[in-house]
């Protein structure tokens, strides 16, 4: 019995150390599976389990004006997010969510779209973000688990609605997405750093860990400055509302050097409050918007009548009769006159007359002077989605593409491609492209100063000579209401009828009125674009956007301590006055 006794103890043992054998086998492979094949994914579930990676967004860089006042700088604030303890319930979660509804004035998008993060299991849910210091006083008062505040940044604007079209605007993630915020994103936005937060078992925080420093973006110097900007946004806006016109521009700058120092747009709103729908934030008319200049365009003309000496100052153009007939088409004067030289079309703005000396040019001579004066192409100001107006080229010019382009038709144009033209007159026949930003902040001791070229298209001898026709214009023709007590003005005014698609043509009733100028005349300190489109009531530029000029014209001289000038005769046209036709 024994013997029997102990073969069956042998026996389950063997069966006992087989099973044995095989539990540690399966348990051997089971933990090669999950230590080597398996360990990558489960780490990562661990680490999704009890930790929490976030970007930290970079202080944005701060925008000065050339005066180095700000114009716009980032600001930390508090946001809000969720982040569920394991194993809680949603409805529990949902509940928390409820709490802060109206403390935070959350929409019931907002709530759908948290609700639908919970329902997902998520780790990180956004609650609200960049909040006011009031609201996190609130949050915090309620003590909700979960519920956790991260710093981030907020774009601010001191002056609101000041260089609103030209400054921009962020997304809520700090994004430039209008503006020089948008061009000069990259250098203004930083290097972002990354934060670790880590959690028990139960979910709860025990560790904020900042793995990698955010690098702070690079500050901006521009050429605006706050002063000539407030002047011209504060002129701008009295004139729209008298004239109750559709939109207006004014743009100021600094010949010389093509530095812009005031870009203002109407109508126009506060950046710290932008509209639900910002795009009349992101369309800065200044360059975006095209339109047919009229007689502000007859620089360009008298220009290359000039330089092709196809025309000289003691030059005759019979006006008698008020219009001219081209090619089937009958264009008329805005008043009769008489027999007028060369300088008086100019400085009485008489379609017949520049329609005569704009066809002796030549159409090849004359297309490649208007190129050269940058229409047709943007002119390279460093702000985003510049349009380059519309300039057919040579081959489908007309019979009378000639003469309607002499009077600025057939051809559009921005409000800085204009300016760019007076500019020509004003820095004696170069071109300069205009600019907005004048420095980059690499560092506290280092300096990026943006370089500007110019570029001669016409004569010094033509730039003078027009400069004198265009003082004139100022001083006895359509520009009259520029004048400037004690300065020297030069500028030409534009009239410009509107193509009206319901009747096939130029209606009688709309109009684009401007005037482009500079003063001093001998010695400019500064240019400038007028652009009012549709006004109601008195429509033209003489009447609408010079007074215009001479109101900004005369803040900003004085802002500027540019002294008084003694008036003198101007000789070149003193010859040619007898010929003149008293309007």
């Amino acid at each position: 019995m024994s013997t029997v006794f102990q073969n069956r103890a042998r026996i389950r043992i063997i069966i006992l150390g087989f099973f044995f054998m095989i539990w540690l086998v399966g348990l051997t492979i089971r933990l090669i599976q999950l230590q080597v094949f398996e360990h990558p994914r489960l780490k990562t579930e661990v680490l999704e389990q009890n930790q929490n990676r976030n970007t930290i967004d970079p202080k944005r860089g701060t925008i000065y004006d050339c005066m180095g006042n700000i114009l716009a700088r980032s600001l930390p604030i508090q946001s809000v997010f969720f982040s569920p303890f394991k194993g809680e319930p949603s409805h529990l979660q949902i509940e928390k969510v409820k709490k802060l509804k109206n403390t935070l004035d959350l929409s019931e998008n907002e709530l759908q779209r948290i609700y639908k993060r919970i329902e997902k299991n998520s780790s990180f849910i956004w609650i609200k973000r960049k909040i006011s210091p009031e609201k996190e006083d609130k949050v915090k008062k309620l003590s909700l688990s979960g519920v956790y505040f991260l710093e981030e940044n907020k774009r601010f604007y001191p002056h609101g609605k000041l260089a609103a079209h030209l400054l921009g605007r962020v997304n809520i993630d700090d994004v430039g997405a209008s503006g020089i915020e948008y061009k000069y994103n990259s250098v203004l936005e930083g290097k972002k750093g990354e934060h670790l937060i880590q959690r028990d078992a139960k979910k709860r925080e025990y560790r904020f860990e900042i793995l990698k420093l955010p690098e702070a973006g690079k500050d901006l110097i521009l050429t605006i400055d706050e002063t000539i900007q407030y002047y011209a946004e504060k002129e701008l806006e009295r004139a729209m509302r008298k004239t109750e016109a559709s939109w207006g521009t004014v743009i100021i700058s600094r010949p010389a050097t093509g530095e812009i120092l005031a870009m203002a747009n109407y109508p126009t709103c506060d950046l710290n409050n932008p509209p639900p729908m910002p795009l009349s934030l992101d369309r800065n008319k200044a360059i975006h918007h095209n339109f047919e200049p009229g007689s502000t365009f007859k620089i360009v003309t008298a220009a290359a009548a000039l330089e092709a000496r196809k025309v000289n100052l003691t030059d005759s153009f019979d006006c008698s009769r008020g219009f001219i007939r081209v090619a089937g088409k009958t264009i008329r004067d805005h008043e009769l006159f008489g027999v007028l030289s060369f300088p008086e079309v100019i400085i009485h703005s008489s379609n017949v007359g520049t329609i005569q000396f704009g066809q002796s040019i030549g159409e090849e001579i004359f297309f490649e002077t208007i190129e050269a004066f940058g229409f047709g192409k943007k002119t390279g100001i460093d702000l985003p989605a510049e349009e380059k107006g519309i300039f057919g080229p040579l081959e489908s010019w007309t019979q009378i593409s000639a003469a309607s382009l002499s009077i600025g038709y057939e051809i559009s144009v921005t409000a800085t491609q204009l300016l760019q033209a007076i500019n020509v007159i004003a820095n004696k026949g170069f071109i300069i492209s205009p600019r907005v930003v004048k420095k980059i902040l690499e560092s506290a001791d280092e300096v990026m100063e943006k370089p500007y070229r110019r570029q001669r298209i016409i004569s010094e001898k033509t730039a003078l000579i027009l400069t004198s026709i265009l003082q004139h214009a100022v001083r006895r023709g359509t520009g009259i209401t520029a004048r400037i007590n004690g300065y020297k003005v030069a500028g030409k005014t534009g009239t410009a009828q509107k193509f009206d698609p319901s009747i096939g043509g130029y209606s009688s009733k709309v109009h684009t009125s401007s005037f482009a100028g500079f003063v001093p005349a001998d010695n400019p300190a500064l240019s400038m674009i007028v652009v009012i489109d549709e006004p109601k009531g008195p429509y033209t530029g003489g009447e609408v956007a010079a007074p215009l000029f001479r109101d900004i014209a005369t803040l900003v001289l004085r802002y500027l301590s540019i002294p008084k000038q003694e008036e003198r005769r101007n000789t070149i046209i003193a010859q040619n006055r007898s010929r003149q036709v008293e309007r």
